[in-house]
């Protein structure tokens, strides 16, 4: 697809008093290897998301299932309820600077995440990142799809009864594979109706969600009389020398949980009305809304070995202890507006931008999410989320130390080489100041490849626990495996600032 702009003489930014930039007026961009509608930046009068806007949809994301299961992951590792709480409290206040500062591009150009990455791996470069990003958003859009059709079929299995007992097919009951098939369809229907349809979708999700998991505690609350015997269980760990090395891989796999996020907020944030809504919304809605729901789902569950003699960690398994029938249909509505408000939020707009980003003329918005919606079928999401050590280690851990990578370089080039200021025409059109070598920046590549090889190189697992060698990829490189995000980060940002500090750029980024 061809998008242009009505030509005039004029090729200079146009800046409003908040400092946004939208395109010059006198730009024709007509390579459609590089433009296309969904690529164009957001004119101002359409950047209207408000602090609110931005509040709710991190509440509407961080609300799921998965995270709800994050603290019974740490917890199963040997942590008492305190040590995963202050983990996931921590991870998500150091995630939080990436995405601020990634952020800052959205409002300011209007511009999705595989657009700025031109500005650093060039115009066909920024494919690299963008694969990589789309892949990983891929499969999380699997993980959540499959954890929402589960819940689906528990809750329509307790109240119709005989789900359970049907015919196997692949391993799995054949309602099963029903409620995973439905849910997918009515996710990809949703983002089918564009981004505005999205924000509506998470300004009423985000109270919704809040409010179903104060119901939750409430019951369960009623039912035991009180909370307490999950919260005096001791740490298996200790503070000392047992508890860190458990603690840093599961920091950085809390912070890989959000690390696409801290990659492609600006596809979000460039329908900002301002860096302050995106600064606050950001701010109130990530670290507070995620310990929040850690502690949630630690008393919750506390309450549940109260009642039930075992501690129950799903918030389906346990909804499903209930037999009143509007207890059940209250519950599954609640897994639905959760799953459905962090999965299409997180893990379709990214990779539906990335998918249009490699091919545009082809690739529109809606195209890439129903590409998203195939490939995170096929990487058959169940394996993924087996046991904790292959979700928390090796899933996560792998993922963020690549992200991170990317992160380190998108924050070194957007903020310490280019001051945040871009040429908005350039990043759509070859030859200009991004097109570096035949579209690539090898620097870029460069600092990936070294950031990225340190940060998953020593990769390693248990005998029987994962897929990597007892002693690592790489031995000499095991023991920065627990550290692999932010060692990817820092070491991409150091890498990308040396190598660029000489290259000259005439004529200098226009702000």
């Amino acid at each position: 697809m061809t998008a242009t702009v009505p030509p005039v003489p004029s090729e200079n930014p146009i800046p409003d008093p908040a400092g946004r930039v939208e395109l010059p007026p006198g730009v024709a961009l007509t390579d459609s290897r590089f433009v296309n509608d969904d690529l164009l930046p957001v004119p101002l009068a359409r950047r209207r998301w408000t602090t609110y806007n931005f509040t709710a949809l991190w509440v509407g994301m961080a609300h799921n299932i998965p995270s709800w299961l994050l603290a019974s992951g740490l917890v199963a590792l040997g942590m008492d309820w305190k040590q995963a709480v202050f983990t996931i409290a921590l991870a998500n206040v150091i995630v939080l600077a990436p995405m601020l500062l990634t952020g800052h591009a959205g409002p300011k150009y209007g511009i999705p995440f595989p657009v700025l990455a031109r500005a650093s791996f060039g115009l066909r470069g920024a494919n690299l990142p963008a694969m990589i990003r789309a892949g990983v958003a891929c499969a999380w859009f699997g993980i959540q799809t499959w954890i929402g059709g589960q819940g689906i079929f528990v809750l329509l299995g307790k109240l119709f009864g005989g789900w359970a007992e049907a015919s196997r097919v692949g391993g799995q009951p054949w309602t099963l594979w029903v409620c995973f098939v439905l849910f997918w369809a009515l996710e990809l229907a949703i983002i089918h109706r564009g981004m505005e349809t999205l924000r509506r979708f998470e300004n009423w999700a985000a109270p919704f969600v809040i409010v179903g998991a104060l119901v939750l505690l409430a019951w369960i609350a009623g039912k035991a009389g009180g909370l307490g015997p999950l919260l005096d269980q001791p740490s298996q760990l200790g503070w000392g020398a047992d508890f860190w090395p458990v603690f840093f891989p599961s920091l950085m796999g809390m912070i890989a949980f959000w690390s696409t996020l801290s990659l492609n907020i600006p596809d979000f944030t460039r329908f900002g009305a301002g860096q302050r809504a995106q600064v606050w919304g950001q701010t109130l809605g990530l670290p507070t809304t995620m310990t929040l729901f850690a502690l949630l789902s630690v008393f919750v569950t506390s309450g549940s070995q109260a009642v039930y003699g075992a501690p129950l960690w799903d918030p389906v398994a346990l909804a499903a202890k209930t037999d009143n029938v509007f207890g059940l249909l209250f519950a599954l509505v609640t897994v639905l507006v959760a799953t459905i408000s962090v999965n299409i939020a997180a893990n379709v707009v990214s990779p539906a931008y990335d998918l249009a980003n490699l091919a545009p003329r082809l690739i529109s918005f809606r195209t890439g999410a129903l590409i998203t919606g195939v490939v995170g079928v096929l990487i058959m999401p169940w394996k993924l989320t087996e046991t904790p050590e292959l979700y928390i280690f090796t899933w996560l851990g792998l993922v963020g130390g690549l992200l991170g990578t990317v992160a380190g370089i998108l924050i070194a080039d957007y903020w310490l080489v280019r001051r945040t200021a871009l040429d908005l025409p350039d990043l759509y059109r070859p030859g200009g100041r991004y097109w570096y070598t035949s579209g690539w920046n090898l620097r870029a590549v460069a600092a990936f490849l070294a950031g990225g090889v340190l940060a998953v190189g020593g990769s390693h697992s248990a005998p029987g626990k994962g897929p990597f060698p007892q002693d690592g990829l790489f031995p000499f490189l095991k023991p920065l495996a627990d550290y692999g995000w932010a060692v990817g980060l820092a070491a991409s940002l150091t890498v990308y600032v040396a190598l660029m500090a000489g290259r000259r750029r005439t004529p200098p980024d226009r702000p």
